[in-house]
């Protein structure tokens, strides 16, 4: 039996997966058979998150899709086998119990959550507990999501996490002082890449904590990719930051750090074109005219991560069991 005592961070160096930028999430799949396999997918009937609950589901799982609006999911899910769909609110702290309830009163192991909705630079909207909108639908809800599926997590015996970030960790990292703007004038860039190197963090600080339970996670910068994410942008803003992906090249990553062979014995790395991205060392804060293809160290840090946990677990007022 594993012990966490025996956890080893696994080097944030790139491998040779034989896959890239241009991968499909179907390519991924290719010659992958997941009958018997059961998947969450947050957010699993729009853009990515679609592309990865197609693929999922051309290669055999069971995908649930995790969505705040069924009937809209319902209509985007038409035709694809082996989906169900169900309710569920990232923003509200009881809708999340209700769906994590739901799925742990069926009995059934859970392979695959993927961490996958979300939200990207709205005006500033707080959630009925005072807390700032981006951070606390795309890191708190995943966080308190996570943690009341960890029996069927652990039921899974060999499961990955995987939690979408974003090259917009960019923007800066978690402010411990004042995650919420209460101190600030809101700055919804500021509080976008906060919520996303939140979601790398979280990738590190869980598999941490899951490696005993053969429970693994991982971290995804999907790409830049045009999607209803973008909803709440200008036209202008929506044209700045060079060459889009396809959603079903987005979706890729993700769906390698689920599926892969090469992944085993890993965990708690950022990953990006289907590969363990670089650690880029001498970024310089506030210069957005630099182009990276990496991973910021403030989103992969051992510290902070454990810093972001704790802080997460009092905001959230749920407590990791094991």
């Amino acid at each position: 039996m594993t012990t966490q005592n025996e956890y080893r961070i696994t080097p944030q160096t790139p491998i040779s997966s034989g896959f890239g930028a241009e991968t499909t999430a179907l390519e991924i799949v290719n010659g992958i058979n997941l009958n018997g396999k059961i998947a969450i997918v947050t957010g699993g009937h729009s853009g990515i998150g679609l592309e990865t609950t197609r693929a999922l589901a051309a290669a055999g799982a069971t995908v649930i899709v995790a969505a705040r609006t069924p009937e809209q999911a319902g209509t985007a899910l038409a035709g694809i086998t082996g989906v169900e769909i169900e309710k569920l609110d990232l923003s509200d702290p009881a809708s999340i119990d209700k769906f994590a309830q739901h799925f742990l009163d069926s009995g059934r192991p859970l392979h695959y959550l993927f961490a996958n909705a979300g939200i990207m630079a709205p005006p500033l909207v707080r959630d009925a507990r005072g807390y700032e909108s981006q951070f606390a639908t795309n890191h708190l809800g995943h966080f308190q999501l996570t943690l009341r599926l960890w029996s069927a997590l652990k039921q899974a015996r060999n499961a990955r996490v995987i939690s979408l970030s974003s090259a917009g960790v960019r923007f800066g990292g978690v402010d411990f002082e004042d995650p919420n703007f209460e101190k600030h004038e809101y700055d919804k860039w500021k509080a976008y890449g906060q919520s996303k190197s939140a979601n790398a963090l979280f990738a590190v600080g869980l598999d941490k904590r899951g490696y005993a339970d053969g429970i693994r996670a991982f971290s995804v910068h999907p790409g830049r990719i045009d999607t209803e994410l973008a909803r709440f942008l200008s036209d202008q803003e929506r044209g700045v930051g060079g060459i889009f992906k396809t959603t079903e090249q987005g979706a890729a990553t993700s769906v390698w750090c689920a599926t892969s062979q090469q992944l085993e014995g890993k965990g708690g790395v950022y990953c990006l074109d289907c590969n363990i991205a670089e650690l880029i060392a001498d970024f310089k804060m506030g210069d957005m005219s630099q182009q990276y293809h990496g991973v910021l160290p403030w989103a992969v840090d051992p510290d902070m991560a454990e810093r972001l946990w704790i802080m997460s677990e009092e905001m959230t007022g749920v407590k990791f069991e094991g």
